[in-house]
C-alpha cells in the first residue's frame, strides 16, 4: 500500500503566484530609481539573472556587470531594504493573484489535515507581506514557512527543505513538494522530497528533461475551466492537481 500525503510543501515565487517579473523586477527597479541609478532591469535581462539565487546576490551581480566593479556594501544594503519596502507594498495590495488552482488546492490540503509549510528564498518580510495581500484568505492554512533569512545556503541548496522537514517532523516520504523552477526541484530532491513541478512564465522555456527529477509537470494545477498540460508523469485524468493525484506521485513503500 502507497504511504499517504501528509503534507504539502510550498515554493512562493512562480509556483504560487507569478510573483517575479511582475513583483520582485518592478520592486527592484523603483529601488533603482529612487536611488538615482540610471539602469532598469528590462524581463529578458531578469529572466537570464534569476539562475543567481537570493535578490541580494542578482542586485550585487547586476549592477558588478554594468559597473564594471562590485556595489559597496551601504549602497546595496540601502537597495536590498528599498527593494523590500517596494515589494511588501505590492503584495500588500493583493495586487498579483494566485496562481489558477493554488486557492483550491490550499483549500482542500487545509479540510484534509495536511501540513502546508512555505519553502521560499524570498525573505521573510516579503512572504508576511505575500500571506497578508495575495495569499490573505488561505493564509490560515499553512502552519510556517522558511525563508531566504532563515537560512545561510539558498536553493538549489536542500537546507531549508530540511529545515521545513524538522519542523514538519514528518516522513519524508509521505510529503510532496510544489516547485516551478530547476533550482527549486534540486532542493527539493537533495533533501529526498517528491517533488511535482508546475511550470511558470519563467520556465515554461525550459525543456522538460531539466525537471527530469520530478515525479511530474505539469503547466498548472489546472481548473475547471482550464484543464492541465500533462508533460510528465501519471495520468491526470480529472484535468487537474487533486490530492488523491498527488499520492500517486509518493514513492512506493
Amino acid at each position: 500500500m502507497a504511504p499517504s500525503l501528509e503534507a504539502i510543501f510550498w515554493d512562493l515565487d512562480g509556483t504560487l503566484a507569478e510573483t517575479e517579473l511582475d513583483g520582485h523586477r518592478v520592486a527592484y527597479n523603483q529601488a533603482l530609481a529612487e536611488a538615482c541609478l540610471p539602469w532598469r532591469w528590462d524581463r529578458a535581462r531578469y529572466l537570464d539573472d534569476l539562475g543567481i539565487a537570493g535578490g541580494r546576490e542578482r542586485m550585487a551581480r547586476f549592477l558588478t556587470d554594468l559597473e564594471g566593479s562590485p556595489p559597496s556594501e551601504p549602497l546595496l544594503d540601502a537597495l536590498v531594504a528599498a527593494k523590500k519596502r517596494h515589494y511588501a507594498e505590492l503584495m500588500h495590495s493583493g495586487s498579483i493573484p494566485l496562481r489558477e488552482g493554488v486557492e483550491r488546492l490550499i483549500g482542500a490540503a487545509a479540510a484534509a489535515g495536511l501540513t502546508q509549510i512555505i519553502v521560499t528564498t524570498s525573505s521573510r518580510a516579503a512572504v508576511e507581506a505575500f500571506m497578508a495581500g495575495s495569499l490573505a484568505g488561505v493564509a490560515g492554512a499553512f502552519q510556517g514557512w522558511i525563508s531566504g533569512d532563515d537560512v545561510s545556503r539558498k536553493k538549489p541548496d536542500p537546507q531549508g527543505y530540511r529545515l521545513a522537514m524538522a519542523m514538519a517532523g514528518l516522513d519524508p516520504q509521505r510529503v510532496v513538494v510544489v516547485e516551478d523552477s530547476a533550482q527549486g526541484l534540486a532542493a527539493a530532491r537533495g533533501a529526498g522530497l517528491t517533488t511535482l513541478v508546475t511550470l511558470s512564465s519563467l520556465s515554461r522555456h525550459e525543456g522538460v528533461g531539466v525537471f527530469a527529477a520530478a515525479a511530474a509537470v505539469v503547466d498548472g494545477l489546472g481548473g475547471s475551466d482550464r484543464p492541465l498540460a500533462l508533460l510528465h508523469g501519471p495520468a491526470c485524468p480529472e484535468g487537474q492537481v487533486t490530492l488523491s493525484w498527488l499520492e500517486r506521485l509518493l514513492p512506493a513503500p
